[in-house]
Parts: structure tokens; C-alpha cells; sequence
């Protein structure tokens, strides 16, 4: 056996040595101090590096280091605070990348064309119309599908990523994470492939520090929900279109749809024990017939404008009883009322504070924080920046029984470890990889009630594994990551704040060439 085939076999070996006992080297990674204990400074600015960001660079800690940890922690949260509009938050190297990205700034009407096409050449494809087509114009038509729809799924990836990885507003997107999560689309339904770029660029990041109303009408009105809950296709009873639509049509009506009235109140705003019945979702999917989607207006448009789309006659005109409240006639307006009166609602403020208290908490937050949150949301009107203010400012984001309490998701674990080796990636389809193997493919939730954020859900034996497994490759190499910075004694000097006594002596026992894997295995490290 070579040296150096000796050394990953004992990277292996080390690793799934964590990975075997993770148990008990987790309970060790929380801190022994009394739970009592108030958090010194360089604690509660360790605490917000890693609770706010997707984890600290090698700058930030030098940083942290040259200021002092007071000073540092009322900059950092300040700049947090402010997000986008503190001014540029990117490298000019990055913006540069990003806008090479072609398909993110087409329209709703150009990515769906994109997509109607793609079908189109899907149906030759399938009916073999060599006659027609031509047996290489078959084979062109397969190419044209993966140029069509694919790259726009994967630039969406590779910008989402790009600014979670570079971006100095880190708090920004966490909370864009945060909130697509919460009004999940899943881009492996139908359309929505070629749509879910958009509905995060249009639909959540320009509300995140805005009100929760904004970000529900936008997110109610966008193609990619009404594709994916399939309220495109809901009409009232007994509707029936004035001719059979086209090929290209994928919003034909189907009847009364209950799909999206039922997630709206269930999951994006009252919650399941909202206090809502069975007939308040029927009701509210009858009064929001008619909301959905321009597909054939867009065939004209030139590739621009937004397609949504009230259409009257799709919509169910009959009375309604809705949350004990009678429902006249009137047409639109009845879905906006109900957005209204739901993002307003005191159990909408509670079940957004227990997921907002949960995602940067504690997975059992307090019930004095989640009541907390929920007065502030509703004192504000729902303003969200108001609302994330509250919770950094609340005693219990600072306690030190929340210190590294937070499990890392497969998402931040990845962000997390390419920050701290401060990684240039210019390929993120191996990055998208090893997301996908992890079980969080970006985009890639199926189910309306998106990831969880929770450490039940991914602290497993097979869930660790596949960390092990993806720590052992970046430990051979990486794209983008420089020599010096895959040193694991320099990286365990630097994140020295970081690590527990125990830790920082098991690291500094093993030899150099493995010290990397196994700092970023570390119980410490999974933990945020």
C-alpha cells in the first residue's frame, strides 16, 4: 500500500470513527459551562458569525480578532441588518460571473416559452415523426430540450449558491433560504423548472425585509405556485372553456382545485392548528378560482411581462362562508381580501415566529420567544425587518443553551465548509452532487412544507456518512480552494474560537494530511 493510499484509508478510518459515535461526540460538542452562564463577548460574536452566516471566512475571524469581539459583534449585526441595501455585498469577480448568467434575467413569459418548447420537441421526439422531422432532426430536438430548460435550472443553482458563498449580507440570505423553504415550489413538477429562478429572483428576495403581505401576494401570483399547487387549472364548478385548448396550454381547467387553499392556510400562513375546517379550504379555493396563468397570451408577448392572470369566467361568482365570515361576489377581490385577513391573522404571526424561533434558535424554541416574535410581527403589520430585529434583540437568541445547539443541514454544512476554506468554486454541479446525494437537492423538495431545519432530520448514521464520504474527496482536492488554505494545522489554528479543549487535542494527535477532513467532521463543526 502507498503513503499516501495509507493515509486515506486511515482518513476513513478516523472519520467513520466520528461518524460511528456520533452520539456521544455530539453530546460533547455542547457547552459544559452552566447553562446560567451569561455568553462573554467573544462567545456571543462566535455565536452570531455562525448563526447568522452560513459560517465564517478566514477574514472574518481576523477581523473578529483585530477589532475585539465588542466591536466587531455591533458592526456585524448592524451590517446584517441592513442586508442588500447597505451597498454592494458582492465581489466585483462575482458580479462579473453572474451576470454572464443569461437565462436569469428572462422573463416569466421567455422561460415559460423556453419550456412550452421544450414539450413541443418532447412530442416529436415521442411520436418518432421521422416523416415530419427527420431522423436527425429527432436527435436535434433532444439537444434542443437540454439547451432549452436545463440551463436555466442550473444557472438559478449556481446564483443562489454564488451569493451564499459571497456575499457580506449573510443574514439576507439565510432569510431568502428561510423563506423559499417556507413557500416551497419543487422544480421537478412540469413547468416549474424553468420557473423557479424567477419565483426566488421576483417572489421572495425583494421582500425580505419588506411585509409579509408583500411576499404572499408575490408568491400567490407567481406561475411557478400556481403551476405547482395547481391552482392554474382550479375553476368553479361546471366551467367550460369556449374550445378546446391548444398543445401548448398547461393550465387547462381540471375543476375546482383545493391544493393551494389548502397549503396557503395550512403551511404559508395560520398554520395546521390554525383553527380553520375543512370547509374554510373549499371555500377559499372558490374564491380563488380564476387566479392563473397567461399561458397563451405569453406564445405573443414577445418573451416579456409577468403572466399572471385573473380570468372572470373561471371564477366561482356564488356566496361563501369563509373563517365564520360571509363572502359576497367580487371576482379578484375576494382573494385579496382572504390574503389580507390571513397575513394579518394572530395565528399566522405565531406559527411564522415558532419557524422563524426554530430556523435560528433552537428546534424547540422557547415559548417566550416564538410569543415574543408573534406580537412584534403583528404590532409591525407583518414588517420583516422589524420582526428579525426583534429576535436578534431578544435575550433568548443569546443564551447560552442555544450556543451550537443548531444542527447543520446538508446545505449549510456544504456553505459552510467552502467558506471557511475561503473556495473559488467554478463548477457547482459537483457541489449540486453532493447536495443531491445528501438528500436536500437545491430545488428539489417535492413536498409543499419544503426541508426541515431540524437536527432529527438529518443527524443519522447514513445522513453523516455521506459527509464523511464527501469531506474525504475535498480533502484530496477541490476546485477553487488554494493549496494553503486545505493545511488542516493552519485551519485549526484559525478556527481555534471555534473548537471545544477536547477537540482542538484529538486534531493536534493526528497527522496534517488529515487534520482537514477531520476538523470538518468534527462534532463542532456539524453544529452552528
Amino acid at each position: 500500500m502507498s503513503r499516501r493510499s495509507g493515509l486515506q484509508a486511515a482518513a476513513w478510518g478516523g472519520l467513520a470513527a466520528w461518524a460511528g459515535t456520533w452520539r456521544s461526540v455530539f453530546a460533547q460538542a455542547r457547552p459544559s459551562e452552566p447553562l446560567a452562564q451569561p455568553l462573554t463577548a467573544q462567545e456571543r460574536a462566535v455565536h452570531a458569525l455562525c448563526r447568522l452566516s452560513y459560517g465564517p471566512r478566514s477574514a472574518d475571524l481576523a477581523a473578529l480578532q483585530r477589532l475585539g469581539a465588542e466591536a466587531w459583534l455591533e458592526s456585524f449585526l448592524a451590517t446584517q441588518l441592513r442586508g442588500s441595501a447597505g451597498g454592494q455585498v458582492l465581489p466585483e469577480a462575482v458580479q462579473v460571473r453572474l451576470q454572464g448568467l443569461d437565462t436569469v434575467s428572462l422573463s416569466q413569459a421567455a422561460l415559460l416559452q423556453r419550456y412550452q418548447e421544450a414539450r413541443r420537441l418532447a412530442r416529436l421526439d415521442k411520436a418518432g415523426d421521422a416523416a415530419a422531422n427527420g431522423a436527425a432532426g429527432v436527435v436535434s430536438a433532444q439537444e434542443a430540450r437540454r439547451e432549452l430548460v436545463r440551463p436555466i435550472l442550473a444557472q438559478a443553482a449556481e446564483q443562489r449558491l454564488l451569493r451564499a458563498l459571497h456575499s457580506s449580507a449573510q443574514l439576507e440570505e439565510q432569510l431568502l433560504e428561510f423563506w423559499f423553504n417556507h413557500f416551497n415550489v419543487f422544480a421537478g413538477k412540469g413547468p416549474v423548472a424553468a420557473l423557479v429562478g424567477s419565483y426566488e429572483r421576483e417572489a421572495i428576495r425583494p421582500y425580505i425585509w419588506g411585509r409579509f403581505r408583500q411576499m404572499l401576494g408575490a408568491t400567490a401570483k407567481h406561475p411557478a405556485m400556481l403551476f405547482y399547487l395547481d391552482n392554474a387549472q382550479s375553476v368553479a364548478p361546471g366551467f367550460r372553456p369556449p374550445a378546446r385548448l391548444g398543445d401548448e396550454q398547461v393550465a387547462r381547467p381540471r375543476g375546482l382545485n383545493e391544493n393551494y387553499a389548502r397549503e396557503l392556510m395550512e403551511l404559508h400562513t395560520l398554520g395546521v392548528d390554525g383553527g380553520y375546517s375543512q370547509a374554510d379550504v373549499t371555500e377559499l379555493a372558490r374564491m380563488l378560482t380564476g387566479w392563473t396563468v397567461d399561458v397563451r397570451g405569453a406564445l405573443g408577448r414577445q418573451g416579456s411581462g409577468d403572466l399572471f392572470e385573473f380570468a372572470p369566467r373561471r371564477h366561482d361568482n356564488g356566496s361563501k362562508q369563509w373563517l365564520g365570515r360571509p363572502v359576497t361576489a367580487r371576482g379578484q377581490a375576494e382573494g385579496e381580501w382572504a390574503l389580507d385577513v390571513l397575513a394579518s391573522h394572530p395565528a399566522t404571526a405565531r406559527h411564522l415566529s415558532f419557524k422563524l424561533a426554530q430556523a435560528f434558535v433552537a428546534d424547540d424554541p422557547p415559548e417566550a420567544l416564538v410569543a415574543q416574535l408573534s406580537r412584534s410581527f403583528l404590532a409591525s403589520g407583518g414588517d420583516l425587518r422589524a420582526w428579525v430585529q426583534t429576535l436578534l434583540g431578544s435575550e433568548h437568541f443569546w443564551q447560552r443553551e442555544h450556543l451550537r445547539s443548531k444542527f447543520k443541514t446538508p446545505y449549510q454544512f456544504l456553505l459552510s465548509s467552502l467558506r471557511v476554506l475561503d473556495a473559488q468554486p467554478q463548477d457547482m454541479q459537483p457541489l449540486l452532487g453532493a447536495l443531491a446525494q445528501s438528500g436536500m437537492p437545491l430545488y428539489g423538495a417535492a413536498t409543499p412544507d419544503g426541508y426541515k431545519n431540524v437536527a432529527s432530520a438529518w443527524m443519522n448514521p447514513e445522513a453523516l456518512s455521506q459527509r464523511v464520504q464527501w469531506l474525504s474527496r475535498l480533502n484530496e482536492r477541490i476546485a477553487g480552494v488554494e493549496r494553503g488554505s486545505r493545511q488542516g494545522g493552519s485551519l485549526l489554528k484559525t478556527l481555534a474560537p471555534l473548537l471545544s479543549e477536547h477537540t482542538r487535542s484529538v486534531l493536534a494527535q493526528e497527522p496534517a494530511e488529515l487534520q482537514l477532513a477531520l476538523l470538518l467532521g468534527s462534532p463542532e463543526w456539524m453544529r452552528r
